[in-house]
């Protein structure tokens, strides 16, 4: 399969980027995003696009692509929703209508996060927007779209976050994360396991649209 890849300078999209360039399945991966990456792969191609909310002025080649693993993000901390919907909501939909009509016949993946509210009427400011986001890419048109809602991710094949307070906390946990997984497999994942559920849920076309940690640990293995 061919595959498109938005956002590898956060940890999930890191993982998800070694993953696919690792597996067999996947012949041809395009790495979409706002500056150059640190690694050499024949199988990987790079597309910078350094404003998203704008692409009527890029050159954009996303023609026979078999899926879109969206992985890219924005906190919602000291933001205003307006301000938060833009960087998700719009960012997303954006990239996701220019994707569509260039490969109709495709996969969308979106990393979303647990918690996020399909209603759109919760009171929690980034669920509604999450949520918001879902229901669009969910009503785009893709041939299947599905949205990964990890709680707790830890980052292996030494990928670490940008962010010194959660490398800290990755830290700590690391040592008991495995634990974790066998006993409560409904709280936590991690990033081969995104990436590998990832290209499964391509490859089998899962019934269900929503996956949470213990889905996306399944879907893995299988």
């Amino acid at each position: 399969m061919n595959v498109v890849i938005v956002g590898s300078s956060g940890m999930v999209g890191r993982g998800v980027l070694l993953e696919c360039l690792d597996s067999p399945e996947v012949n041809k991966v395009l790495m979409v995003n706002r500056r150059h990456i640190d690694i050499d792969n024949p199988k990987l191609q790079e597309l910078i696009i350094e404003d998203f909310l704008n692409l009527k002025d890029q050159k954009l080649d996303l023609k026979d692509y078999d899926a879109c693993f969206f992985c890219a993000g924005s906190t919602s901390v000291g933001k205003t929703e307006e301000e938060y919907s833009k960087l998700t909501l719009d960012l997303t939909c954006n990239f996701g209508e220019a994707f569509i009509k260039e490969s109709p016949d495709s996969v969308f993946c979106l990393v979303s996060g647990a918690g996020t509210d399909s209603t759109e009427k919760g009171r929690v400011m980034w669920a509604r927007v999450k949520g918001k986001t879902e229901n669009a890419i969910s009503n785009m048109g893709f041939k299947s779209s599905y949205m990964f809602r990890p709680g707790y991710i830890q980052p292996l094949r030494g990928i670490k976050s940008k962010t010194k307070l959660y490398s800290a906390m990755y830290a700590i946990f690391t040592p008991l994360y495995w634990l974790i997984l066998k006993h409560i497999p409904s709280s936590s994942t991690n990033t081969t396991a995104i990436g590998m559920a990832m290209i499964n849920a391509v490859i089998k076309q899962p019934e269900f649209r929503i996956l949470h940690s213990r889905e996306i640990n399944k879907l893995a293995k299988d």
